[in-house]
């Protein structure tokens, strides 16, 4: 009887999870099904080229994960009952002929099983719960906020203002992209703290100097209280016009993990330990943004693709080792650098401590964009080849235990 594996999630860290079991595993033993809401590959690192106009490549997850064994589900997640060991999905958007032609507005609900749950859905923009941000301002926290600010940009005129709230990496990349692209427009940036003020003083010398020759504003110890229409307003009682207003202050995990009797932090990351297994389901484990997992000086692991992708490999190889009896791996999550792209022709490439500290090296200018575009599509590449690379050693599964429960796919 085949274990059946559910990998929730297909970003960086879901689609490394499943290539990496396909990879470790026999096809015989087990059965893995990768559930993603789209059918391509997103890469989150690079939507602030979309919300610019800049055209990816396509990445469809059928190519990817061709002659790997792993079944590709188009759908979304609507609940998650790890008590049952049971996963319940909705057909995504376009996924089925069947949706299209009935006419029907809500899917038909299917309830599929497993014996080991990978979760990964990762997370979405992060509003703070500011007055007039969820109506009013733009993301690129996916792909769909990335396109609608595209279309809203396409349509500002010159001397139109923008306004990026949030002066983290993710804002760093948007507001400088959105500069280079359109310097018709009057773009600012406005940040809670100093600007780059994490960075080493290499890196936020040059980092000043390239937003000043972009004509970037900059409002720092900006602490935005509220979003209209037409303007953000901040702490002090000011006010930024704003045409098109960009929110980058951080992610929010998807909510369903915190909907189930999954041990979950106050933010509804799944805790786990140092395997990415559940602490309090063991047929459970997480893997980027949706986990807390802990790193070098006791440090919560921050949400990107750098601890993602080794969080996905020690999930995988744990996995894989539990089924086979073998000895359990352990990745090191560390940090090694942050790379920030400053358009398309300059960057920064700031080199930190394990635990994610700034240190004084930096590489900046056209050789760190030219870094952080390689660190781009080697991530992508990663994902795209998911089980290239890798030594073959698939191992044979220890035998099932009799299970109980219900069928691997049921309908609602």
């Amino acid at each position: 009887m085949q274990h059946r594996i559910i990998v929730l999630g297909a970003g960086y860290a879901g689609a490394v999870a499943a290539g990496r079991l396909a990879k470790r595993l026999h096809r015989e033993d087990v059965a893995i099904t990768l559930v993603n809401a789209e059918p391509d590959f997103v890469e989150r690192v690079r939507l602030h080229q979309v919300a610019v106009g800049q055209e990816l490549r396509p990445r469809p997850f059928t190519e990817m994960f061709a002659g790997t064994g792993v079944e590709l589900k188009v759908a979304r997640v609507t609940a998650v009952d790890v008590d049952r060991k049971t996963v319940t999905v909705t057909a995504a958007a376009d996924a089925t002929a069947a949706s299209r032609v009935t006419g029907s507005e809500q899917a038909e609900a299917v309830e599929l099983a497993y014996d080991t749950l990978v979760y990964a859905l990762g997370s979405d923009w992060n509003d703070q719960g500011v007055p007039g941000a969820a109506e009013h301002a733009h993301h690129i926290a996916g792909r769909a906020g990335a396109l609608r600010l595209r279309d809203r940009l396409a349509r500002l005129g010159a001397g139109e203002s923008v306004v990026v709230v949030g002066g983290g990496l993710t804002g760093l990349e948007a507001a400088t992209e959105i500069a280079e692209a359109r310097p018709d427009l009057a773009v600012a940036l406005a940040a809670r703290g100093d600007l780059g003020d994490w960075l080493s003083p290499k890196g936020r010398d040059h980092l000043r100097k390239v937003v000043d020759r972009l004509g970037i504003t900059v409002h720092e110890g900006a602490a935005v209280t509220g979003v209209e229409a037409d303007r953000v307003t901040t702490a002090d009682g000011g006010s930024v016009p704003a045409a098109v207003t960009v929110w980058t202050t951080g992610f929010a995990v998807h909510p369903i993990a915190r909907a189930t009797t999954l041990e979950v932090t106050d933010t509804g990351q799944i805790v786990v330990d140092g395997t990415m297994r559940s602490v309090s389901h063991p047929d459970v484990y997480a893997a980027g943004d949706a986990a807390m997992a802990m790193g070098p000086g006791d440090k919560p692991l921050r949400m990107c693709c750098a601890t993602g992708g080794p969080m996905a490999w020690q999930a995988a190889d744990a996995i894989a080792a539990r089924l086979t009896g073998g000895k359990i791996p352990k990745v090191p999550l560390r940090y090694f650098n942050q790379c920030i792209s400053l358009g398309r022709k300059d960057g920064v490439i700031q080199y930190v401590t394990a635990d994610d500290r700034s240190v004084r090296s930096a590489l900046t200018g056209r050789l760190a964009a030219t870094y952080k575009e390689l660190v781009c599509k080697g991530a992508a590449w990663s994902v795209g080849k998911p089980t290239l690379g890798l030594p073959t050693r698939r191992h044979r599964t220890v035998a099932a235990q009799p299970r109980t429960g219900v069928p691997a796919e049921t309908t609602a």
